[in-house]
Parts: structure tokens; sequence; C-alpha cells
């Protein structure tokens, strides 16, 4: 019976050792898990802090999202099926910053963006602060020197540019602060 009783105790220990260790490994896993969630998460709040902070600009490829969205946040007009190839870029380091903007639309969407930022048409068209502007395949200097501008300013340092290219429907903005 003592012998019994101790193989008993032996498979008993046993047991609630495999189970233990059973036991140890989920809670392992499940602490592995719960911490790479945690990462993820915390990573996903820390871009949106940031792009607020620091909104993301793609002038290398159209129509990414953080595009898509810099276009709502500058042009503020309805994002439609005729807005494609949308370009843009930023230069925000400094006290002044300028964004630029190309993209396709339709003629009715160019009148939109016109009358949503007031933008009257600049009868010298002799100023388009190319200076402050960078050279890409997508913002052709030269071409957009053969548009008509139209224009606005807060009479305070702060302009902002637009032409449009009705034959090949393409669009550039111009934001910028001196």
């Amino acid at each position: 019976m003592k012998r019994f009783a101790h193989i008993a105790f032996i498979t008993l220990l046993a047991l609630t050792t495999c189970a233990c260790n059973h036991i140890e490994d989920k809670a392992k896993a499940l602490s592995s898990e719960v911490k790479e969630q945690a990462k993820k998460e915390l990573k996903a709040q820390s871009r949106k802090v940031v792009d607020k902070v620091f909104p993301p600009f793609d002038y290398k490829f159209p129509d990414t999202e953080p595009n898509k969205a810099r276009f709502k946040d500058f042009l503020k007009v309805p994002l439609t099926e005729d807005i494609q190839n949308i370009y843009c870029f930023d230069d925000a380091i400094g006290i002044n910053a300028s964004y630029m903007f190309s993209f396709n639309c339709s003629p009715t969407t160019s009148k939109n963006i016109i009358e949503e930022h007031q933008l009257g048409l600049d009868t010298l068209n002799n100023y388009n602060a190319f200076g402050l502007q960078e050279d890409f395949a997508w913002w052709d200097k030269n071409h957009i020197a053969q548009l008509q501008k139209y224009s606005w300013t807060d009479g305070n340092n702060y302009f902002k540019y637009y032409w449009y290219d009705a034959k090949t429907q393409k669009a550039y903005f111009f934001d910028f602060d001196l």
C-alpha cells in the first residue's frame, strides 16, 4: 500500500509538473502575443500623431494614400473619379513652407478649386515663384509658365497659385508662404 501511495504521489507530482509547464508555456505565448499586439497598436497610434504634426507627402509615386489625403487637406474639394495622377511635395522645414500638387482633373473640378480657394485670374501672370519650387518630371516649370495663372494672397506673405491646362486637363497647385 505504501508503494502504491508513493507511485500515486509521484504520478500526481509528474502530472502537476506537466500541467504547470503547459500552463506556463500557454502563459508565455499569450504574453508574447499581447506584447506584439501592444507594439503594433502603439506604433499605429504614434504614426497618427506624427502624421498630424508631419503629414507625409509622396513626390515619387502618384495616387498614394498620403497624396490623396494631402489633396483633400489642401485642395478642399471632393476626391472625385476625374482626379488622377496626384503627386505632391512639401518643403516645410524652416520659417517658410511650400506645397506643390500636380494632378489631372476635369474642367468642372478645376472650376471648383478656383472657387473654393477664391482664386482670381492673375492678369500680370509674371511672378510664378519658380525659385521656391522643386524640379520634378510631374512639375514642368517651362510648361507651367505658358499657362494662365490664378492666384490668391492673404496680404501677409501667404499665397496660392493655380494653373490649369485645359488641353491635357492637368492642374498645378502651389501653396506657399514667405
